[in-house]
């Protein structure tokens, strides 16, 4: 019982500025959505498209770069310091070639949308929303490799710290440029993306400032070696490791994002209640992968030590721990679902479009919980191929199919309380808790073959 109170404080110490900082992340979105909801309805579906697709871009691409957590943490468990710095460098080239591709993809972006049946003026703000959000990605992904950095080390305070400075900004940044002062004209939604911008580059700047001054680095040799061109041999291991993990947050980010695809075919008003339901969403499962980012961090360290018995102590203590917490907040949430729909917005239309939606958040919780601590220990072991088969098949077979069955209900089968944004809300708690049953009972099996084969 000692040893587990041991491992749950130790993740719990890692994991609550790993929380504070994503909640800082995450409130951006929120600072945003309240905002624009108070420029126009229009602006807030055009927020709602452009955030849906611009993150399916961002999870998917730094994804890829989670490669850098269990290989750095590892290298840290095993004493290897000086050998973090070479992983670091390749990190950030390969953040600078995934950037490439992600502004390509961002800018031409606008074929999405007409998938989407948005509407003229719609589509016309989503698409400058994203264009403008294309300058902020390079940015963006070179400061995830200074957290998955200070991640992987146990030093997540320094993450934290830049991340609320950024949010520092969020709002003045905002009001500047959502509603117009001082000559520059009122931009409404993509003013959110022109914030953005400035503020990731900032961050950037600060953060690896502080990494070439900053006592703490100069044992794992990030700066003084000179320019240092992209190995592929090293290019190649951290894809081989990262392309399925991006490809598990992209299948994850993508469930929502053609969510909201689909839902916009209801028109604005379904759209900015499943906008303001998943925003609420996305502030939730911050504790959960906060918990999941320092259980795996910690799995990792002791797999690099070669301490198998307590590298699986750790993350069935972290499992537990999650899905505890999610319970009680999924409660919380359920109870207190109508004043967190009027902190976002005063209309009623879209109030009574959200609150039936906050029955599907209040209850996935645990299953969220469980799937994505699951997953960051797993990928601890560094194995990400088999969980992103089983993302793939529950979140777009059962979760975006059966979704798109009884939200849109081609064939008139579905009950009629089903239809619309709940239908997809429920495919989507349904596949999450098939991912989580999937992902426990493989983690069983890797436990086994790591304790009886370390090596």
């Amino acid at each position: 019982m000692s040893g587990i109170r041991s491992h749950t404080s130790r993740i719990a110490s890692l994991a609550w500025p790993i929380l504070i900082g994503q909640l800082a992340l995450i409130a951006n979105g929120v600072i945003d959505t309240a905002m624009v909801s108070r420029f126009s309805a229009m602006d807030l579906a055009a927020l709602a498209l452009g955030v849906s697709i611009y993150v399916s871009v961002f999870i998917g691409l730094s994804g890829v770069l989670q490669a850098l957590l269990p290989t750095i943490g590892q290298l840290f468990g095993a004493k290897k310091l000086s050998a973090i710095g070479h992983e670091v460098k390749q990190g950030l080239w390969l953040a600078f070639f995934l950037s490439c591709v992600g502004c390509v993809v961002l800018i031409f972006a606008p074929a999405l949308l007409t998938f989407a049946q948005a509407s003229p003026e719609l589509a016309e703000k989503a698409t400058l929303y994203l264009r403008i959000e294309a300058l902020a990605l390079p940015a963006t992904l070179g400061f995830r490799v200074y957290a998955a950095l200070n991640t992987a080390i146990g030093r997540p305070k320094m993450v934290m710290a830049i991340q609320l400075i950024g949010l520092a900004l969020k709002i003045p940044l905002n009001a500047l440029f959502i509603f117009g002062a001082f000559g520059i004209p009122a931009f409404g939604g993509p003013g959110c993306a022109i914030a953005t911008s400035l503020i990731a580059w900032l961050m950037l700047l600060c953060s690896w400032g502080l990494v070439r001054a900053a006592p703490l680095y100069r044992q794992l040799h990030v700066f003084g070696g000179g320019f240092v061109k992209p190995l592929w041999a090293t290019q190649r291991r951290l894809l081989i490791l990262g392309i399925p993990m991006g490809l598990s947050y992209f299948i994850e980010v993508t469930a929502f994002t053609l969510m909201a695809i689909f839902i916009a075919r209801l028109g604005a008003t379904a759209v900015a209640g499943h906008q303001i339901t998943a925003n609420v969403g996305s502030v939730l499962y911050m504790l959960p992968l906060s918990l999941a980012n320092a259980t795996g961090t910690l799995v990792a360290q002791a797999i690099g030590a070669r301490q198998w018995d307590q590298a699986k102590h750790i993350a069935w203590a972290g499992i537990r721990l999650s899905a505890l917490l999610s319970v009680l907040i999924g409660i919380v949430v359920w109870f207190a679902r109508a004043d967190i729909i009027r902190a976002y917005t005063p209309d009623p239309v879209i109030i009574a479009a959200a609150l039936p939606l906050f029955l599907y958040i209040a209850f996935y919780q645990l299953f969220d919980s469980l799937q994505v601590t699951t997953a960051f220990v797993l990928r601890a072991y560094k194995i990400a191929v088999i969980p992103t088969v089983i993302y793939a098949v529950a979140l777009w077979g059962l979760g975006l199919g059966g979704g798109y069955l009884l939200g849109l209900d081609p064939f008139g089968m579905a009950p009629s309380v089903l239809h619309g944004a709940a239908g997809f809300w429920l495919g989507n708690a349904a596949s999450l808790g098939l991912v989580a049953i999937c992902l426990i009972w493989y983690l069983r099996m890797v436990q086994r073959r790591a304790g009886s084969s370390p090596g």
